[in-house]
């Protein structure tokens, strides 16, 4: 039985997951340089209004990324949004 993941550009501001390991190996390569990797720790902090960037903190620091860019990568949830 496999763990549950989620997309992290569904997840909800203020909900935090783990990074799951990516089910398509063509995950940008540049997202992993900035530390979006297989276990890390990434809370979302907000999204902007009309589908615009979310805001992610992991790391020790704030990322911003477009959805489309976060479309790859799913998470574990470790808290859901309150």
């Amino acid at each position: 039985m496999g763990v549950e993941s989620t997309p992290l550009r569904l997840l909800a501001p203020g909900a935090a997951g783990i990074i799951a390991p990516p089910d398509d190996q063509g995950v940008c390569r540049r997202l992993l340089e900035l530390g979006l990797v297989p276990g890390t720790h990434v809370t979302i902090i907000r999204h902007a209004p009309a589908g615009g960037p979310i805001e992610l903190e992991l790391r020790g620091y704030r990322l911003c990324l477009r959805r489309s860019d976060l479309a790859g990568l799913r998470v574990i949830s470790t808290r859901p949004a309150p």
